[in-house]
């Protein structure tokens, strides 16, 4: 995050316009589930007393009705109200903690992948010391739960499959989460998030924007084309990702030791590929 003082929002018409195309497809997304209008208000209007009152009013004296009332728009009666509702816990999870970062070493790890970078099939159990395996993998995470658990589990799902030679193999494409599951809608929420608050602190940024925020993008070509280049770029994509996924596990590993909870950075680098038929919704800027 950067200086909240530093930040110069927009002037608001221009946000405004920019808030219109970008909630687009929320609601178009909302309104398909059956999300109503009176929902998503009391949703909003929420959030805008708690993002007042927790991230705008950094001093606890200043964090009274009265100026979260005019911060916000929200009358003050409302407010009480909302101040009084529980907290929205939002847990990662148990399997998106376990099976990414398995499945991000299996991937990452030199001794795990192929050249080209696959996934290499692993003998359940390692034949003699030191030699790479599923239980090792598995071991080299937690030692909380059984290897044999993990894959009794992932085979159920489909996620692996078994060989005649007692060998373990990646389905990368089934490992990607359930559509609408609770793991899919959790990485949604905050890959979006993600991307969103550094977009938002490089528009307000007085300087030089201070988080990477790069797209290419080509307009009015013919389906195969367009095809054709979204291949090639989820081929790219995936290739920059298995890259920095690997230095990543080296620099994780090389960290000095520290007392629990004192590590709070964190890094979430995404890439994304969209494809559309239509024209676009909306004018764009001269």
């Amino acid at each position: 995050m950067t200086d909240a003082a530093r930040l110069v929002p927009p002037p608001p018409d221009a946000l405004l316009r920019a808030f219109r195309r970008l909630l687009r497809p929320l609601v178009r997304l909302a309104m398909r589930a059956g999300v109503t209008f009176p929902v998503l208000s009391d949703m909003v209007r929420t959030l805008c007393v708690e993002v007042a009152s927790r991230e705008l009013l950094t001093s606890p004296r200043a964090r009274t009705d009265s100026r979260i009332s005019l911060l916000t728009g929200v009358h003050r009666k409302e407010i009480r109200r909302l101040r009084e509702l529980p907290g929205d816990a939002d847990p990662i999870p148990p399997a998106i903690t376990l099976g990414t970062q398995v499945v991000g070493r299996w991937l990452g790890l030199a001794a795990y992948t192929a050249f080209n970078g696959q996934p290499l099939p692993l003998p359940r159990t390692a034949g003699t010391e030191g030699e790479p395996s599923f239980d090792s993998l598995v071991e080299s995470i937690t030692t909380d739960i059984r290897p044999r658990a993990v894959l009794d589990d992932w085979l159920s799902q489909g996620l692996v499959t078994l060989d005649g030679e007692d060998r373990v193999h990646l389905n990368t494409a089934a490992f990607l989460p359930r559509g609408g599951g609770r793991e899919q809608m959790f990485y949604f929420a905050r890959n979006l998030h993600d991307h969103i608050a550094a977009a938002s602190d490089n528009v307000s940024a007085p300087g030089p924007a201070p988080f990477l925020d790069r797209a290419l993008h080509y307009d009015q070509l013919d389906e195969t084309t367009a095809r054709r280049l979204e291949s090639i770029a989820r081929d790219a994509a995936q290739a920059v990702l298995v890259e920095v996924n690997r230095a990543a596990i080296e620099l994780v590993e090389a960290m000095p030791a520290s007392p629990p909870g004192a590590a709070q950075s964190r890094v979430n680098f995404g890439l994304f590929v969209y494809r559309d038929s239509d024209a676009e919704p909306e004018a764009l800027p001269e």
